[in-house]
């Protein structure tokens, strides 16, 4: 067989073998196959698709293209949380310190900005010193001590998802459920954690825009799962505004640190206690949601969880000054504020063209080899539903590059609307819990 052959296979849409999976798989990690064929594949699943076995076979294929890790003998349960991908969605720098606080170990592995979103890695990395990279015996013994590491896929781990990942980034293959269930459960089987709990976005900002497709993703994401002997639940939530108040890589640092001393976002801690309270259930640490949220306050508020994040920065080779004093941060070359042109209230703030904006910033990556800006973003004043004064900030933009005033005023009035009267409505934030027993509104979880 040839990857040619493979790639019409899939561009004619029909179902591709173990064997046709696994051999353009392996060829591509040793690198027989180039990148173009492979970028073809790409192309031709994200038209075409995949049923649910080549989805399996695929994610399989990716696991055994590299080693995988044993976590049996932690004394911790080793559990772990993923996003599918957000505008300003800086959980997970939350989370993972806040359940190492509440007795759990959180092995978690984790990927760079894709598209218009944001990467945990490259968030860390905004951290003067902080080292993503650990070997496999060093992220084990970061386990085994301190009960978290946060670390990116080593040359061992999925080695043909990180490979994959970052040609999806350049190629418009982001949005395809085979590629996406694969890439996450990857990496999430490989690196040992018994159990998951998914936060699937929905919405403007999310990668699949409507419900019925992130409930899809989410099923998938499941099945694929429990398929490999893994407990995984989920949350759908929803991405329609950034999530908390900034967006950019240490602009939502420095807002995680605050959120971990007692200065968060509601709606960002919101997300973050209704996951890390499934996490609590889903090991049987707590009998019910609404025990694990008082409980997961308590730990927040007694500063254990912000000790655990310093502990787990400096581990891993990060600059604790940094931490523990964010004003001393370098700053940006420019700062932008972006004003109301009228009284009235925040109607809507698109958080897809707010990434794609941070991106264009220097926040993201438009090529593979592009740098990062960790400085570029934006902070955010209002949120939808806050009223505003003619003149008043909405929203400070934070940049280096050389972008016109007039270009960023044109692409901010793109992005948010101002209407005269306030919003009607509660927007739900928290719409869903799914599991391979259940769908229910989370609610009515809550209450029930």
């Amino acid at each position: 067989m040839t990857a040619e052959q493979i790639i019409i296979k899939k561009r004619n849409g029909k179902e591709l073998s173990e064997d046709e999976i696994k051999f353009i798989i392996n060829g591509f990690v040793d690198g027989e196959v180039p990148d173009y064929q492979m970028s073809a594949l790409l192309m031709a699943i994200y038209f075409q698709g995949m049923n649910f076995e080549e989805i399996f076979l695929l994610t399989k294929a990716m696991i055994e293209s590299g080693e995988t890790v044993n976590l049996d003998h932690l004394e911790k349960f080793p559990i772990d949380k993923h996003s599918t991908g957000g505008v300003g969605d800086k959980v997970s720098l939350i989370l993972a310190p806040l359940m190492a606080a509440a007795g759990l170990a959180i092995p978690m592995m984790s990927g760079r900005g894709l598209g218009h979103s944001g990467g945990t890695l490259d968030k860390l990395e905004s951290i003067p010193g902080f080292r993503t990279n650990l070997s496999l015996k060093e992220y084990v013994s970061h386990l085994e001590k301190y009960s978290v590491a946060m670390i990116g896929q080593s040359q061992k781990i999925a080695p043909a998802d990180k490979k994959i990942y970052a040609l999806r980034d350049s190629t418009g293959t982001v949005p395809s459920i085979p590629l996406v269930v694969a890439s996450i459960m990857s990496k999430k089987i490989a690196e040992g954690a018994k159990a998951l709990v998914l936060d699937v976005k929905t919405g403007k900002g999310a990668f699949f825009v409507s419900e019925e497709k992130s409930l899809e993703l989410a099923k998938n994401l499941i099945a694929v799962g429990e398929r490999f002997g893994m407990t995984v639940s989920a949350l759908m939530t929803l991405m329609d505004q950034p999530l908390g108040n900034s967006v950019g890589n240490w602009l939502e640092t420095r807002e995680a640190i605050q959120a971990l001393k007692g200065n968060g976002a509601k709606d960002l801690m919101d997300v973050t206690i209704a996951l890390g309270a499934e996490m609590l259930c889903q090991t049987g640490q707590e009998s019910n949601h609404k025990k694990a949220i008082s409980k997961l306050s308590d730990i927040l508020s007694s500063g254990k969880a912000y000790q655990t994040f310093v502990t787990m920065v400096k581990s891993q080779g990060g600059d604790v000054s940094i931490v523990n004093n964010p004003d001393h941060y370098p700053q940006s070359k420019y700062k932008r504020d972006f004003v109301s042109k009228k009284d009235g209230y925040v109607d809507s703030i698109d958080a897809l063209k707010i990434g794609v904006l941070a991106t264009e910033l220097g926040a993201g990556r438009v090529k593979m080899s592009d740098e990062i800006d960790y400085t570029a973003g934006l902070i955010f004043k209002k949120k939808e539903g806050d009223r505003v004064i003619k003149g008043e900030t909405i929203a400070e933009v934070y940049y280096s590059r050389d972008i016109s005033v007039t270009e960023i005023e044109e692409k901010m009035s793109e992005a948010i609307h101002i209407s005269n009267e306030k919003p009607g409505g509660d927007k739900k934030l928290i719409l869903k819990y799914i599991s391979s027993q259940k769908e229910v509104d989370w609610g009515s979880l809550l209450n029930g």
